[in-house]
Order: structure tokens, then sequence, then C-alpha cells
């Protein structure tokens, strides 16, 4: 266990979803996903609102990947699945990073800390790129002339 604290570890996994979506061109627009803690760890999530295509799916998940790569995250497992394909990733200080592709082709990001030392967690100082959804977070809803 490090002397990081479950606060700073979340804000570190933000720092990470936010550089996975500010590497999105054009951008997309997103809305905050649950946090949840563990007894020693922190998930961020991140679900993007806007529609993407069938045939636009392949270029996001390339797009995220290379930017991952780019960022030295390890590449620890892709799903090919057509319908729900996934990228698994990794930094070299243990932190996971994950894109989900849901139902209706809805993106999430999920980003996870490892362990770390308790302490409260803030809500993410992150504002999201469209509204701000409550839970239950609607299927994609916004168009976009590329990614749509």
């Amino acid at each position: 266990m490090t002397d990081t604290t479950m606060q700073q570890a979340a804000e570190r996994a933000d720092s990470m979803l936010d550089a996975t979506i500010d590497a999105i061109e054009p951008s997309v627009q997103w809305t905050h996903g649950a946090t949840t803690k563990g007894s020693c760890d922190v998930s961020r999530r991140r679900v993007v609102m806007t529609v993407i295509s069938e045939e636009r799916v392949g270029n996001l998940l390339g797009l995220v990947q290379r930017s991952w790569e780019k960022a030295g995250y390890r590449i620890k497992s892709v799903n090919k699945d057509e319908e729900f394909p996934a990228i698994y990733a990794q930094s070299s200080d243990g932190y996971g990073i994950a894109l989900t592709v849901g139902a209706k082709r809805q993106v999430f990001f999920e980003a996870t800390t490892p362990c770390v030392k308790p302490s409260d967690v803030a809500s993410p100082a992150t504002s999201p790129h469209g509204p701000a959804y409550k839970y239950p977070i609607p299927r994609p809803n916004v168009h976009s002339d590329f990614w749509s």
C-alpha cells in the first residue's frame, strides 16, 4: 500500500479519463457515471452520450487504443465481439482503464485504482461535456455529424 489516499487516486483516475476523452476527435458528449469505493480502491466512470454509429465504433476503439498506447499504458486485453467490444489497459503504476461498448453502442469508460489508503472521496471536479444526468443515465441521445 502506498501513502496515496483514495481521493488522490480518484483524481489520478479522473485525469486518465480526461486525457482519454480529450483524445477523441471530433469530441463526444459525456456524463459522469457512478463512483464506487471498495475497501481500498476507487472506480470512476464516464458514459458517452453521443450516438456512435455501427460504422464508427471501430474508429473510436482504434483511436482510444492508440491514445492509451501513446500514454504508455499496457493493453491487457481486447474483446473483439462485434456487438459489445471492449479494451482493457493498465498504467505502469497499477491503474486500470477500460472502454466497453454496451447496448445501442453506448460507450463506457472506467478507471480503477490500485489499493490505496482509505479516505473520503469527493465527486469528480471535471464538468461533464453535456448534461449532467442522474441515474439512470439514458441511452445515447446526442447526434454527431461524424460519429453518428
